[in-house]
C-alpha cells in the first residue's frame, strides 16, 4: 500500500483547509504582544488544535452520528478562530487582513458543512448499529459487603 493510499483524513478539503486556518492562527499567535500570552494567544491555538483534531477523529469512528459529533466540534472551533480574529483585529493586533481571515474560516466552514452532508447522506453503521448513536452502558456498582452505618476507614 503506498502513503497515498494510506491518508484517509489528511486528504479531505475540509481538512486541507483546516491545516491553513490553523497556520494563519499560529501566524496571527506570532504577532500578538506578550499580555496576550496566556490570554488570547493560548485559546486561538487551542481552536485551531481543535479543529484539526476533530475532524481526524471523526474521520476515525465507525457510526455516522458518532462521526458527526467530532465534525460539529470542529465547526464549532472555526467559528471560535474567526471570533479570535475579529478580537484580534479590534484591539489593533492585525490591521488588514480581516477579510481574509474571514474568507477562509467561511471557506472552511463550507467545506466541513458539506463533508457532514455527505456523512449524514452516506448513514454508516446504520444497518449494525441503528439510528443513535454508539454509547457504552454506565457501570453499575454494587456492593454487599458493606454496613450502611458502619464509617469507612
Amino acid at each position: 500500500m503506498t502513503e497515498k493510499e494510506m491518508r484517509g483524513f489528511e486528504d479531505l478539503d475540509c481538512y486541507k483547509l483546516a491545516l491553513q486556518v490553523f497556520r494563519e492562527a499560529y501566524r496571527v499567535v506570532d504577532l500578538l504582544p506578550p499580555e496576550e500570552k496566556y490570554n488570547l494567544a493560548d485559546q486561538l491555538r487551542r481552536a485551531a488544535t481543535s479543529v484539526l483534531l476533530n475532524i481526524a477523529e471523526g474521520y476515525g469512528r465507525y457510526h455516522y452520528l458518532d462521526c458527526l459529533r467530532f465534525y460539529y466540534i470542529a465547526r464549532g472551533s472555526i467559528m471560535e478562530i474567526l471570533s479570535a480574529f475579529i478580537a484580534c483585529n479590534r484591539r489593533g493586533y492585525t490591521n488588514g487582513i480581516l477579510e481574509q481571515q474571514r474568507k477562509l474560516c467561511h471557506s472552511a466552514l463550507r467545506s466541513l458543512n458539506g463533508y457532514i452532508r455527505y456523512v449524514r447522506g452516506q448513514q454508516q453503521g446504520i444497518h449494525e448499529y441503528g439510528e443513535r448513536a454508539l454509547k457504552e452502558d454506565a457501570p453499575q456498582y454494587k456492593i454487599n459487603d458493606l454496613d450502611p452505618d458502619e464509617p469507612i476507614s
